[in-house]
């Protein structure tokens, strides 16, 4: 006799308690990335090929790994930025407005 059958929790009915994940525009998703539900992907942040988010991902941020974690910052070109915070592509130049928190210099927010 199976006895581990009958207490099989597959016919408990979880979708009510499921969250919705929110994507924001010109975010990119790698490959096999896990998004953990409730979690919000920032507007441009790029999320590598297999990584696992568990948290909300700040615009524009470069996320890799197992959990995910911040690397570096993307622009909205979809070009890693450096040490100088310049889109090497548009020219466009960020600026961190807060730790965590990247935002186009240009603009007066």
């Amino acid at each position: 006799m199976n006895r581990g059958a009958r207490s099989s929790s597959a016919a408990v009915n979880y979708k009510a308690e499921f969250r919705q994940a929110l994507v924001r525009r010109g975010a990119t998703i790698g490959a096999n990335a896990t998004i953990v539900c409730g979690t919000t992907i920032g507007q441009y942040a790029f999320i590598g090929a297999g990584a696992v988010v568990t948290r909300d991902v700040p615009a524009h941020a470069l996320m890799v790994g197992a959990p995910a974690h911040r690397t570096g910052w993307m622009s909205r070109a979809g070009e890693k930025l450096g040490l100088d915070l310049v889109c090497p592509r548009t020219g466009e130049r960020y600026r961190e407005a807060a730790p965590g928190q990247l935002v186009l210099a240009d603009m007066q927010r």
